[in-house]
């Protein structure tokens, strides 16, 4: 199960009706940084034969079945700190991120 808190929804959501098209959020992840792994969002147009759908607070989740192992139970949130805004994620299943916040393990 992956999971968007209110404030993560309606920023998927506002993004979605910008673009003018997408079917929902595909949350992923990728070898990189530090701790060995990313988190990568994308919007999706095309859904992918393979990919898991997730719904949440009105919004689907896509996730390919080689990211699923690392992001199961991952609640994404929209946070602002005064001039940063982004998503933040809340892994159960990660042990520890690198400082600079960009990679993470499992």
């Amino acid at each position: 199960m992956i999971s968007l808190t209110d404030h993560a929804a309606v920023r998927v959501q506002r993004q979605l009706n910008r673009r003018g098209k997408g079917l929902g959020l595909r949350v992923g992840i990728r070898t990189t940084g530090c701790s060995g792994l990313a988190y990568v969002l994308e919007y999706v147009d095309d859904i992918n034969p393979e990919d898991q759908c997730f719904e949440s607070k009105g919004c689907k989740l896509f996730v390919d079945p080689k990211s699923l192992v690392y992001v199961s139970g991952l609640e994404v949130d929209w946070i602002c700190n005064g001039l940063n805004e982004g998503f933040d994620f809340k892994n159960p299943n990660e042990r520890d991120r690198c400082g600079c916040g960009e990679s993470f393990r499992v």
